[in-house]
């Protein structure tokens, strides 16, 4: 008889690393709570959901899924070559952006190496540089910002990967082309700044610097955007890497074979297609973010001004509290970002921005 143990022999750095912790989800909330009626403003979803050229596409492509997709993803790749003016060589298809941090931990990162990054940020860049063995040279936002100094004086023989979110979640916040500019003249040659674009597509400010420019200039940059936002495919995970050909190469290496499904890959050729309903998207996110920022005002409360669809907001009371309060009255928002008292809460529809100033009001009333 085999003997039973007690343990399992688990690398210690995968101990020590965190689980992610996603943002509740609607049919969670309700079966906790026992509430009909919950909004999601948690994730920074699209509220409008997909573009109907989308639906389309992946209703044709659902009779298909029996075949493995295209690995090499020719056609979307072809098309983002299209859309931005390069060759499919200097794009990675990922599952979401988080895989490609995670590529990018495996190609670059060994055991001691330092990879740069701001805090609060994505949250995913500290536990896939521990994952490496690596360590997280965490640098605090100044002002709610992107502290660039800091993190190039951080930076030293050991560094590997510098992390620039761009805008900032959970803040909204940028940092200019003046400011990249700068700092990316401060780096070693041999350091890769990674631009996580995310919200990309939501920028209005003329300041704000596009990554691939630095790609196109010849530096050792890689810019990370995504479909799960503006094009509001965030259940089919997928997202892209912008890159010099040569590291694209390598990064391949290490990617899964089939790591972006067909329904996946139908529906981000549909969606990058359909530019009107990107630009309704980006409408509605701005009327959306005008009217919160009235509200917060009348309410007295502080928030700070976004390039993104989300708003970061002191709530003046405990942000735990603040959370467990608005989820009671089916408005799902987000907290835990290191503030005790600041939320982030994605811009949704008209009705859902109304809904949850209704509730915050009440819970700032009852506090």
């Amino acid at each position: 008889m085999a003997r039973v143990g007690t343990s399992w022999p688990i690398r210690q750095n995968i101990t020590d690393l965190a689980v992610y912790k996603p943002g509740k989800p609607i049919e969670e909330v309700q079966r906790e709570l026992g509430l009909q009626e919950v909004i999601k403003l948690a994730s920074n979803e699209n509220p409008l959901g997909p573009s109907p050229q989308v639906l389309r596409a992946l209703a044709t492509a659902l009779e298909r899924v029996h075949y493995y997709p295209d690995g090499s993803g020719y056609r979307l790749k072809n098309a983002l070559a299209a859309h931005y003016g390069i060759t499919p060589d200097h794009i990675l298809l990922g599952n979401g952006s988080n895989e490609i941090v995670q590529l990018l931990s495996l190609a670059f990162l060994e055991p001691g190496d330092e990879a740069v990054m701001p805090v609060p940020s994505f949250p995913r860049y500290e536990p896939l540089a521990r994952l490496m063995n690596a360590v997280p040279r965490e640098i605090l936002l100044r002002d709610f910002c992107l502290d660039l100094d800091g993190m190039a004086r951080a930076v030293n023989r050991r560094t590997k990967l510098v992390y620039i979110c761009n805008p900032n979640n959970p803040t909204g916040t940028i940092v200019t082309r003046s400011q990249v500019d700068a700092f990316m003249q401060t780096l070693p040659p041999d350091v890769v700044v990674v631009f996580d674009e995310a919200y990309y597509e939501y920028v209005t400010r003329d300041d704000f610097p596009d990554g691939l420019e630095y790609v196109k200039q010849g530096y050792k940059a890689v810019v990370l955007r995504t479909f799960s936002k503006i094009y509001g495919l965030a259940g089919l995970r997928i997202g892209y890497a912008l890159a010099d050909p040569a590291l694209i190469a390598y990064l391949e290496r290490v990617r899964e074979p089939f790591n972006v499904n067909s329904l996946a890959q139908e529906a981000a050729l549909a969606a990058l297609g359909d530019t009107s309903h990107v630009a309704r998207v980006r409408r509605i996110n701005e009327e959306g973010k005008r009217y919160l920022y009235q509200q917060f005002t009348r309410l007295g409360v502080p928030f700070i001004p976004t390039e993104a669809n989300f708003i970061f907001f002191d709530a003046g009371r405990n942000e735990k509290e603040v959370f467990r309060q608005m989820l009671s009255k089916g408005v799902i928002i987000r907290g835990g970002f290191g503030y005790d008292t600041w939320l982030r809460v994605t811009i949704g529809t008209p009705a859902q921005n109304k809904q949850f100033i209704h509730a915050l009001e009440q819970v700032l009333q009852n506090s």
